[in-house]
């Protein structure tokens, strides 16, 4: 492959000399301990169930392939087209998730699947990342369209009325979970949009008085609450197998294949891959996972500080917040730090839902964040035209703006 100039004026030649490398690399580390975690976990639980030893494997390798090429198409649409994508996309998201409360597999009690003849998608992993940008985009017009009668346009409300639909149909499936991520990302998204406290504080105390009532009317968030409140009550065989396969990892770990993790838990390819990194590989390898996350959301935050657009500032904070969140999520349940959720690594876990709408959500991170250069920059000046250079020196200013 020959070398990108800075010459090179092509979709590809603009779109890698623009992205961010960092989070990019980032994003193929963490494809990669999934794929390295997946050898390791996936064939002791394939074998329990009588599958081919190879089977998640393979089929992760498949859904990794899919997501990266989800993720790089994603990062080259422009700020309009992903506006595009997200509006289409959710809508369509929206009708798949109200189509599992009637057809959806139920799989311990709830309703979020639909199956597919190659793998079972779970609908409301798209609605996350659709619904931030979406979000993003309604209060970036509030902020940058007036109507004729001198009002602001109202993004908040309409806003908040997909979020009270998409809230509606999670606790039907019920997937409570899923809908604390979106709860949360969407109260971020107003706090940066500029909510008075007044009202943020009380969009807090909502959310807990949301969660006060899940508490009381599903038994299994009532369940796994008390269970982490009360580790003498109810079963906790997962998290006590989970938290033994750090201690037997130590430092180092055991070494590739001699953990004995999953060979215990039936979710060790999935919820609980972490406890599998941390049997097998130690400590090191789990500040490094949990780093490389730290990375992608810190980056992205800065990167969003010499931005002016508010569209783009609040979609890719609440992009950015709803990954964070699950990869939080993931390790801290797999810990015990928080109550268990069934709820993927980024990346890592298996899953094919959850790789490529991850896929998505950093694409079209990197995309909203891709520096924007003027294609006429590198278009050669006409006989009537004078170099952009010597305007720039003739006038004492830097240049054109790249954005």
């Amino acid at each position: 492959m020959k070398e990108l100039g800075r010459s090179d004026a092509s979709v590809y030649g603009r779109w890698w000399r623009n992205i961010d490398h960092v989070t990019l690399t980032c994003v193929g580390i963490l494809m990669a301990l999934g794929y390295i975690l997946m050898l390791a976990a996936s064939p002791a639980v394939a074998h329990r169930i009588g599958a081919s030893r190879n089977m998640f494997i393979l089929k992760q390798v498949i859904f990794l392939g899919i997501a990266a090429l989800v993720l790089v198409f994603t990062s080259m649409l422009s700020p309009r087209n992903i506006r595009r994508l997200a509006i289409g996309g959710g809508l369509i998201a929206l009708g798949a998730t109200f189509l599992t409360l009637v057809h959806g597999m139920e799989i311990k009690g709830a309703r979020r699947w639909i199956a597919l003849p190659i793998m079972s998608v779970q609908p409301s992993e798209f609605l996350k990342p659709f619904f931030a940008v979406v979000t993003g985009w309604l209060l970036g017009l509030r902020q940058t369209v007036k109507l004729p009668n001198g009002l602001k346009f109202p993004g908040r409300l309409v806003s908040f009325l997909i979020f009270l639909l998409i809230a509606v149909l999670l606790q039907a499936q019920p997937d409570i979970g899923m809908l604390s991520v979106i709860t949360a990302v969407f109260v971020i998204q107003l706090f940066i949009d500029g909510l008075p406290i007044t009202f943020f504080v009380a969009l807090v105390g909502a959310m807990l008085g949301a969660f006060g009532i899940a508490f009381v009317k599903f038994n299994h968030v009532r369940s796994r609450v008390e269970r982490f409140l009360h580790p003498d009550v109810g079963d906790h065989y997962q998290i006590d197998t989970s938290l033994r396969a750090f201690g037997n990892g130590g430092l180092l770990g055991r070494g590739p294949g001699e953990g004995h993790v999953k060979d215990l838990l039936p979710d060790a390819h999935a919820d609980f891959i972490f406890a599998v990194a941390g049997e097998e590989y130690g400590l090191f390898l789990c500040l490094f996972i949990i780093a490389v996350y730290v990375i992608i959301v810190l980056r992205t935050l800065l990167r969003l500080t010499r931005d002016k657009n508010p569209y783009i500032i609040l979609a890719t904070s609440g992009l950015v917040a709803g990954f964070g969140l699950q990869a939080f999520i993931n390790m801290g349940s797999t810990l015990h730090l928080i109550p268990t959720k069934g709820m993927t690594l980024p990346l890592i876990s298996y899953g094919g839902s959850s790789a490529i709408s991850i896929a998505l959500t950093l694409g079209m991170v990197l995309a909203l964040t891709r520096h924007r250069v003027d294609p006429g920059l590198f278009s050669p000046p006409s006989a009537t035209t004078t170099p952009v250079s010597s305007i720039s020196l003739r006038l004492g200013s830097p240049g054109p703006k790249v954005r």
